[in-house]
Protein backbone atom coordinates (compact mmCIF):
# COMPACT_ATOMS: atom_id res chain seq x y z
CA UNK A 1 0.00 0.00 0.00
CA UNK A 2 3.05 2.30 0.22
CA UNK A 3 2.79 3.47 -3.40
CA UNK A 4 -0.80 4.56 -2.69
CA UNK A 5 0.13 6.35 0.52
CA UNK A 6 -0.34 9.92 -0.83
CA UNK A 7 -3.86 9.12 -2.03
CA UNK A 8 -4.77 7.43 1.28
CA UNK A 9 -3.35 10.36 3.28
CA UNK A 10 -5.26 12.96 1.25
CA UNK A 11 -8.52 11.01 1.51
CA UNK A 12 -7.97 10.33 5.22
CA UNK A 13 -7.17 13.97 5.96
CA UNK A 14 -10.30 14.99 4.08
CA UNK A 15 -12.40 12.65 6.24
CA UNK A 16 -10.88 14.01 9.46
CA UNK A 17 -11.72 17.57 8.41
CA UNK A 18 -15.18 16.65 7.08
CA UNK A 19 -16.27 14.87 10.26
CA UNK A 20 -14.65 17.43 12.58
CA UNK A 21 -16.43 20.32 10.85
CA UNK A 22 -19.87 18.71 10.60
CA UNK A 23 -20.77 15.77 12.88
CA UNK A 24 -18.58 16.95 15.76
CA UNK A 25 -18.74 20.71 15.27
CA UNK A 26 -21.77 21.64 17.33
CA UNK A 27 -20.77 19.55 20.32
CA UNK A 28 -18.39 22.42 21.12
CA UNK A 29 -19.99 25.39 19.33
CA UNK A 30 -23.70 25.01 20.17
CA UNK A 31 -23.57 26.64 23.62
CA UNK A 32 -21.54 29.74 22.66
CA UNK A 33 -23.67 30.18 19.52
CA UNK A 34 -26.87 29.93 21.57
CA UNK A 35 -25.51 32.45 24.10
CA UNK A 36 -24.62 35.02 21.43
CA UNK A 37 -27.94 34.82 19.59
CA UNK A 38 -30.09 34.26 22.67
CA UNK A 39 -31.65 31.09 21.25
CA UNK A 40 -31.99 27.62 22.81
CA UNK A 41 -29.31 25.06 21.83
CA UNK A 42 -32.14 22.70 20.85
CA UNK A 43 -32.91 24.92 17.85
CA UNK A 44 -29.32 24.65 16.63
CA UNK A 45 -29.40 20.87 16.91
CA UNK A 46 -32.73 20.84 15.07
CA UNK A 47 -30.93 22.57 12.19
CA UNK A 48 -28.31 19.80 12.36
CA UNK A 49 -31.10 17.22 12.07
CA UNK A 50 -32.25 19.06 8.95
CA UNK A 51 -28.69 18.71 7.65
CA UNK A 52 -28.87 14.94 8.25
CA UNK A 53 -32.19 14.76 6.37
CA UNK A 54 -30.83 16.84 3.50
CA UNK A 55 -27.86 14.48 3.27
CA UNK A 56 -30.24 11.52 3.16
CA UNK A 57 -32.30 13.04 0.34
CA UNK A 58 -29.20 13.87 -1.72
CA UNK A 59 -27.19 10.68 -1.14
CA UNK A 60 -28.58 8.73 -4.16
CA UNK A 61 -27.94 11.73 -6.42
CA UNK A 62 -24.41 11.90 -5.01
CA UNK A 63 -23.81 8.30 -6.02
CA UNK A 64 -24.95 9.02 -9.56
CA UNK A 65 -22.72 12.09 -9.64
CA UNK A 66 -19.69 9.98 -8.67
CA UNK A 67 -20.53 7.45 -11.37
CA UNK A 68 -20.88 10.18 -14.00
CA UNK A 69 -17.88 12.38 -13.12
CA UNK A 70 -15.63 10.38 -10.78
CA UNK A 71 -15.01 10.57 -7.05
CA UNK A 72 -12.23 13.15 -7.40
CA UNK A 73 -14.56 15.79 -8.87
CA UNK A 74 -17.26 15.07 -6.29
CA UNK A 75 -14.79 15.38 -3.40
CA UNK A 76 -13.79 18.83 -4.68
CA UNK A 77 -17.48 19.76 -4.75
CA UNK A 78 -17.93 18.40 -1.20
CA UNK A 79 -15.09 20.47 0.25
CA UNK A 80 -16.46 23.58 -1.50
CA UNK A 81 -19.91 22.85 -0.02
CA UNK A 82 -18.51 22.39 3.49
CA UNK A 83 -16.45 25.56 3.16
CA UNK A 84 -19.41 27.59 1.93
CA UNK A 85 -21.68 26.41 4.75
CA UNK A 86 -19.04 27.18 7.38
CA UNK A 87 -18.42 30.65 5.93
CA UNK A 88 -22.17 31.31 6.06
CA UNK A 89 -22.22 30.26 9.71
CA UNK A 90 -19.20 32.41 10.55
CA UNK A 91 -20.74 35.52 8.97
CA UNK A 92 -24.35 35.01 10.12
CA UNK A 93 -25.83 38.16 11.63
CA UNK A 94 -29.27 36.67 12.34
CA UNK A 95 -30.29 33.30 13.83
CA UNK A 96 -32.11 32.23 10.66
CA UNK A 97 -28.91 32.68 8.62
CA UNK A 98 -27.05 30.56 11.13
CA UNK A 99 -29.70 27.83 10.86
CA UNK A 100 -29.40 27.91 7.07
CA UNK A 101 -25.62 27.53 7.38
CA UNK A 102 -25.92 24.56 9.75
CA UNK A 103 -28.50 22.89 7.50
CA UNK A 104 -26.25 23.54 4.47
CA UNK A 105 -23.63 21.26 6.05
CA UNK A 106 -25.90 18.49 4.77
CA UNK A 107 -24.79 19.29 1.20
CA UNK A 108 -21.23 18.36 2.14
CA UNK A 109 -22.32 15.35 4.21
CA UNK A 110 -24.22 13.91 1.25
CA UNK A 111 -21.09 13.62 -0.93
CA UNK A 112 -18.10 14.31 1.32
CA UNK A 113 -18.02 11.53 3.86
CA UNK A 114 -16.75 7.95 3.67
CA UNK A 115 -18.80 6.86 0.66
CA UNK A 116 -17.08 9.13 -1.86
CA UNK A 117 -13.61 8.45 -0.47
CA UNK A 118 -14.24 4.70 -0.70
CA UNK A 119 -15.54 5.12 -4.26
CA UNK A 120 -12.27 6.82 -5.25
CA UNK A 121 -10.32 3.83 -3.90
CA UNK A 122 -12.57 1.35 -5.74
CA UNK A 123 -12.02 3.34 -8.95
CA UNK A 124 -8.26 2.90 -8.44
CA UNK A 125 -8.07 -0.64 -7.01
CA UNK A 126 -11.27 -2.48 -7.88
CA UNK A 127 -11.74 -5.59 -5.75
CA UNK A 128 -8.38 -4.99 -4.05
CA UNK A 129 -9.51 -1.82 -2.27
CA UNK A 130 -10.05 -3.35 1.19
CA UNK A 131 -6.78 -2.31 2.85
CA UNK A 132 -6.80 1.30 1.59
CA UNK A 133 -10.49 1.57 2.56
CA UNK A 134 -9.60 0.40 6.08
CA UNK A 135 -6.69 2.86 6.24
CA UNK A 136 -8.90 5.81 5.21
CA UNK A 137 -11.55 4.68 7.69
CA UNK A 138 -8.88 4.56 10.40
CA UNK A 139 -7.82 8.14 9.69
CA UNK A 140 -11.42 9.34 9.56
CA UNK A 141 -11.97 7.98 13.07
CA UNK A 142 -9.75 10.77 14.35
CA UNK A 143 -12.33 13.36 13.25
CA UNK A 144 -13.83 13.58 16.72
CA UNK A 145 -10.54 13.31 18.59
CA UNK A 146 -9.04 16.14 16.52
CA UNK A 147 -12.19 18.16 15.87
CA UNK A 148 -13.37 18.76 19.42
CA UNK A 149 -9.98 20.01 20.74
CA UNK A 150 -9.31 22.23 17.70
CA UNK A 151 -12.76 23.79 17.86
CA UNK A 152 -12.44 24.24 21.63
CA UNK A 153 -9.05 25.93 21.27
CA UNK A 154 -10.43 28.31 18.64
CA UNK A 155 -13.44 29.21 20.81
CA UNK A 156 -11.22 29.82 23.86
CA UNK A 157 -8.67 31.87 21.91
CA UNK A 158 -11.18 33.88 19.80
CA UNK A 159 -14.84 32.81 19.46
CA UNK A 160 -17.11 30.32 17.72
CA UNK A 161 -17.07 32.32 14.47
CA UNK A 162 -13.28 31.94 14.32
CA UNK A 163 -13.70 28.17 14.74
CA UNK A 164 -16.06 28.03 11.74
CA UNK A 165 -13.70 30.23 9.73
CA UNK A 166 -10.69 28.03 10.55
CA UNK A 167 -12.48 24.88 9.38
CA UNK A 168 -13.69 26.67 6.23
CA UNK A 169 -10.14 27.75 5.39
CA UNK A 170 -8.85 24.20 5.90
CA UNK A 171 -11.49 22.87 3.48
CA UNK A 172 -10.89 25.53 0.82
CA UNK A 173 -7.16 26.28 1.11
CA UNK A 174 -5.79 22.86 2.06
CA UNK A 175 -8.19 20.03 1.18
CA UNK A 176 -9.28 21.27 -2.26
CA UNK A 177 -5.71 21.90 -3.52
CA UNK A 178 -4.57 18.52 -2.17
CA UNK A 179 -7.41 16.69 -3.93
CA UNK A 180 -6.66 18.53 -7.18
CA UNK A 181 -2.92 17.88 -6.89
CA UNK A 182 -2.76 14.30 -5.55
CA UNK A 183 -5.85 12.38 -6.62
CA UNK A 184 -5.59 11.04 -10.19
CA UNK A 185 -8.20 11.92 -12.75
CA UNK A 186 -10.50 9.15 -13.85
CA UNK A 187 -9.76 8.02 -17.42
CA UNK A 188 -12.10 9.54 -20.00
CA UNK A 189 -14.80 7.25 -21.34
CA UNK A 190 -14.84 6.95 -25.10
CA UNK A 191 -17.99 8.39 -26.70
CA UNK A 192 -18.91 5.03 -28.22
CA UNK A 193 -18.77 3.42 -24.75
CA UNK A 194 -21.04 5.97 -23.12
CA UNK A 195 -24.54 4.73 -22.47
CA UNK A 196 -27.31 5.49 -20.02
CA UNK A 197 -26.82 3.07 -17.10
CA UNK A 198 -29.72 0.83 -16.21
CA UNK A 199 -31.36 1.38 -12.80
CA UNK A 200 -29.95 -0.79 -10.02
CA UNK A 201 -32.56 -3.29 -8.89
CA UNK A 202 -33.11 -4.00 -5.21
CA UNK A 203 -32.68 -7.73 -4.53
CA UNK A 204 -32.51 -9.74 -1.29
CA UNK A 205 -28.82 -9.02 -0.76
CA UNK A 206 -29.36 -5.27 -1.24
CA UNK A 207 -32.12 -5.34 1.37
CA UNK A 208 -29.94 -7.31 3.80
CA UNK A 209 -27.05 -4.86 3.48
CA UNK A 210 -29.40 -1.88 3.84
CA UNK A 211 -30.80 -3.43 7.04
CA UNK A 212 -27.27 -4.04 8.33
CA UNK A 213 -26.10 -0.47 7.71
CA UNK A 214 -29.35 1.16 8.88
CA UNK A 215 -29.19 -0.72 12.17
CA UNK A 216 -25.53 0.17 12.62
CA UNK A 217 -26.08 3.90 12.01
CA UNK A 218 -29.14 3.99 14.29
CA UNK A 219 -27.29 2.41 17.21
CA UNK A 220 -24.12 4.45 16.64
CA UNK A 221 -26.03 7.75 16.52
CA UNK A 222 -28.12 6.85 19.58
CA UNK A 223 -24.99 5.96 21.55
CA UNK A 224 -23.17 9.12 20.44
CA UNK A 225 -26.07 11.21 21.77
CA UNK A 226 -26.91 9.30 24.95
CA UNK A 227 -24.00 7.11 26.09
CA UNK A 228 -22.99 9.33 29.06
CA UNK A 229 -26.63 9.36 30.25
CA UNK A 230 -26.86 5.60 29.82
CA UNK A 231 -23.70 5.02 31.86
CA UNK A 232 -24.94 7.36 34.59
CA UNK A 233 -28.21 5.43 34.78
CA UNK A 234 -26.14 2.25 35.28
CA UNK A 235 -24.70 3.77 38.45
CA UNK A 236 -21.56 5.61 37.31
CA UNK A 237 -20.84 9.15 38.43
CA UNK A 238 -21.18 11.81 35.71
CA UNK A 239 -17.41 12.37 35.64
CA UNK A 240 -16.59 8.66 35.34
CA UNK A 241 -19.36 8.24 32.77
CA UNK A 242 -17.83 10.98 30.61
CA UNK A 243 -14.42 9.30 30.71
CA UNK A 244 -15.90 5.88 29.95
CA UNK A 245 -17.91 7.29 27.04
CA UNK A 246 -14.71 8.80 25.65
CA UNK A 247 -13.19 5.31 25.50
CA UNK A 248 -15.66 4.49 22.71
CA UNK A 249 -13.65 6.52 20.17
CA UNK A 250 -10.39 4.86 21.16
CA UNK A 251 -11.92 1.40 20.82
CA UNK A 252 -13.27 2.28 17.37
CA UNK A 253 -9.76 3.22 16.27
CA UNK A 254 -8.33 0.03 17.77
CA UNK A 255 -10.85 -2.08 15.85
CA UNK A 256 -9.78 -0.48 12.57
CA UNK A 257 -6.13 -1.17 13.39
CA UNK A 258 -6.98 -4.83 14.07
CA UNK A 259 -8.78 -5.13 10.73
CA UNK A 260 -5.94 -3.40 8.87
CA UNK A 261 -3.19 -5.57 10.39
CA UNK A 262 -4.78 -8.90 11.36
CA UNK A 263 -8.10 -9.36 9.56
CA UNK A 264 -7.33 -7.84 6.15
CA UNK A 265 -7.16 -11.31 4.54
CA UNK A 266 -10.29 -12.62 6.28
CA UNK A 267 -13.79 -12.68 4.87
CA UNK A 268 -15.42 -9.23 5.28
CA UNK A 269 -18.60 -10.89 6.54
CA UNK A 270 -16.56 -11.93 9.60
CA UNK A 271 -15.86 -8.24 10.25
CA UNK A 272 -19.57 -7.43 9.95
CA UNK A 273 -20.58 -10.25 12.31
CA UNK A 274 -18.03 -9.24 14.91
CA UNK A 275 -19.33 -5.68 14.66
CA UNK A 276 -22.94 -6.76 15.16
CA UNK A 277 -22.17 -8.85 18.26
CA UNK A 278 -19.91 -6.40 20.11
CA UNK A 279 -22.67 -4.11 21.39
CA UNK A 280 -24.97 -6.89 22.73
CA UNK A 281 -22.04 -8.55 24.51
CA UNK A 282 -21.02 -5.23 26.06
CA UNK A 283 -24.64 -4.51 27.08
CA UNK A 284 -24.97 -7.96 28.70
CA UNK A 285 -21.75 -7.49 30.68
CA UNK A 286 -22.87 -4.02 31.80
CA UNK A 287 -26.32 -5.27 32.83
CA UNK A 288 -24.85 -8.12 34.89
CA UNK A 289 -21.93 -6.16 36.37
CA UNK A 290 -23.68 -2.91 37.21
CA UNK A 291 -21.64 0.27 37.69
CA UNK A 292 -18.32 -1.62 37.96
CA UNK A 293 -18.64 -3.13 34.49
CA UNK A 294 -20.82 -0.45 32.89
CA UNK A 295 -17.94 0.74 30.65
CA UNK A 296 -18.21 -2.59 28.81
CA UNK A 297 -21.06 -1.19 26.73
CA UNK A 298 -18.85 1.75 25.65
CA UNK A 299 -16.05 -0.66 24.71
CA UNK A 300 -18.43 -2.96 22.82
CA UNK A 301 -20.01 -0.08 20.94
CA UNK A 302 -16.63 1.42 20.05
CA UNK A 303 -15.24 -1.85 18.69
CA UNK A 304 -18.47 -2.44 16.77
CA UNK A 305 -18.34 1.08 15.29
CA UNK A 306 -14.78 0.48 14.11
CA UNK A 307 -15.53 -2.82 12.42
CA UNK A 308 -18.77 -1.51 10.84
CA UNK A 309 -16.99 1.49 9.35
CA UNK A 310 -14.75 -0.95 7.47
CA UNK A 311 -17.61 -3.30 6.56
CA UNK A 312 -19.71 -0.46 5.11
CA UNK A 313 -17.03 0.12 2.49
CA UNK A 314 -15.89 -3.46 1.90
CA UNK A 315 -19.08 -5.57 2.03
CA UNK A 316 -20.82 -3.99 -1.01
CA UNK A 317 -17.55 -4.46 -2.90
CA UNK A 318 -17.33 -8.11 -1.86
CA UNK A 319 -20.96 -8.98 -2.61
CA UNK A 320 -21.49 -7.04 -5.85
CA UNK A 321 -18.00 -6.29 -7.14
CA UNK A 322 -16.55 -2.96 -8.26
CA UNK A 323 -19.07 -2.36 -11.07
CA UNK A 324 -21.34 0.63 -10.21
CA UNK A 325 -20.00 0.63 -6.66
CA UNK A 326 -20.70 4.31 -5.94
CA UNK A 327 -24.37 4.27 -6.97
CA UNK A 328 -25.08 0.97 -5.22
CA UNK A 329 -23.42 2.03 -1.98
CA UNK A 330 -25.29 5.34 -1.99
CA UNK A 331 -28.58 3.44 -2.31
CA UNK A 332 -27.60 1.07 0.49
CA UNK A 333 -26.76 3.90 2.88
CA UNK A 334 -29.82 6.08 2.16
CA UNK A 335 -32.18 4.32 4.64
CA UNK A 336 -29.44 4.56 7.26
CA UNK A 337 -29.19 8.33 6.81
CA UNK A 338 -32.94 8.79 7.29
CA UNK A 339 -33.07 6.61 10.40
CA UNK A 340 -29.96 8.29 11.80
CA UNK A 341 -31.86 11.58 12.06
CA UNK A 342 -34.58 9.92 14.19
CA UNK A 343 -32.29 7.83 16.39
CA UNK A 344 -31.49 10.35 19.18
CA UNK A 345 -35.15 11.16 19.85
CA UNK A 346 -36.20 7.51 19.65
CA UNK A 347 -33.51 6.36 22.06
CA UNK A 348 -34.42 9.16 24.48
CA UNK A 349 -37.93 7.67 24.66
CA UNK A 350 -36.49 4.19 25.36
CA UNK A 351 -34.26 5.57 28.12
CA UNK A 352 -37.30 7.29 29.59
CA UNK A 353 -38.96 3.90 29.96
CA UNK A 354 -35.97 2.22 31.63
CA UNK A 355 -32.25 1.62 31.22
CA UNK A 356 -32.91 -2.07 30.59
CA UNK A 357 -35.43 -1.31 27.85
CA UNK A 358 -32.94 0.97 26.12
CA UNK A 359 -30.15 -1.63 26.17
CA UNK A 360 -32.51 -4.39 25.04
CA UNK A 361 -33.67 -2.23 22.11
CA UNK A 362 -30.17 -1.58 20.78
CA UNK A 363 -29.10 -5.18 21.40
CA UNK A 364 -32.08 -6.50 19.43
CA UNK A 365 -31.23 -4.17 16.55
CA UNK A 366 -27.65 -5.52 16.57
CA UNK A 367 -28.87 -9.13 16.59
CA UNK A 368 -31.08 -8.28 13.60
CA UNK A 369 -27.94 -6.93 11.92
CA UNK A 370 -26.14 -10.20 12.70
CA UNK A 371 -28.96 -12.20 11.09
CA UNK A 372 -28.74 -9.97 7.99
CA UNK A 373 -25.15 -11.12 7.33
CA UNK A 374 -26.21 -14.66 6.36
CA UNK A 375 -26.65 -15.52 2.70
CA UNK A 376 -24.48 -12.69 1.40
CA UNK A 377 -22.61 -14.19 -1.52
CA UNK A 378 -21.46 -12.63 -4.77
Amino acid sequence: MSRNLPVVVVLGLGQIVAFASSYYLLGVLADPIATEFGVPPAGIFLALSVAFLLAAVLTPAGGRLIEAHGGRQVLILAHLAFGGALLLMASAAEPWLLYVGVAALGLGMAVGLYGTAFAVLVELHGDGARRPITAVSLMGAFGGMVGWPVSRLAVDAWDWRAACLIWAVIHLAICVPLVVRILPRRPQIAPEDRRAPAPIRWDRRMVQLAVLFAGAWMVATAMAAHLPRLLTSLGMTPVHAAWAAGAMAGCAILARVVDLTLLHRSHPILTARLAALCHPIGALVAAVGGSRLAPAIAVGQGVGNGFLAVASGVLPLHVFGADRYAVRQALLLTPARYLQAAAPAGYALALGISTGAAMILTSLICLMMFAATFGLRR
